[in-house]
């Protein structure tokens, strides 16, 4: 978040001071295009905010015995993480596909309990534990 506020802040900075010095064609398009990708960090930021709001909602030391938010899903060796769509995550030589619960695999598991089966893309899967 602090990386994304300050390329935001610095580009605001850049705008203004190239507001002062240019005029023309050019200067316009450059003020376009740092406005534009403004626009894009800004989408950015809001993402990562909703991500960290999420993952503020869930509590680590809750075990499940149905699929929820915060559930760690052990589905055929393959571990999920019920939380935000985030990249894949590797602990202790084992990884973690966080995924969020409106995703279609998200949609699939929640509410769910062991041995409930299930398929995505051609491949059956069984979850085998819910932490």
């Amino acid at each position: 978040m602090e990386t994304l506020q300050k390329m935001i802040s610095d580009l605001t900075v850049d705008a203004q001071n190239d507001a002062k010095g240019s005029a023309g064609d050019k200067h316009e398009t450059a003020l376009a295009m740092m406005h534009i990708e403004q626009e894009k960090l800004n989408q950015k930021l809001k993402e990562v905010i909703d991500q960290k709001t999420i993952l503020s909602k869930i509590d680590g030391s809750q075990t499940h015995n149905t699929i929820a938010l915060g559930s760690l899903v052990e589905a055929n060796k393959t571990l999920f993480f019920v939380s935000a769509a985030l990249p894949k995550i590797t602990i202790d030589n084992h990884d973690v596909f966080a995924l969020s619960p409106q995703s279609p695999l998200g949609l699939k598991l929640m509410g769910n309990k062991i041995n409930f089966q299930f398929e995505i893309n051609s491949t059956k899967y069984t979850i085998n534990a819910v932490k």
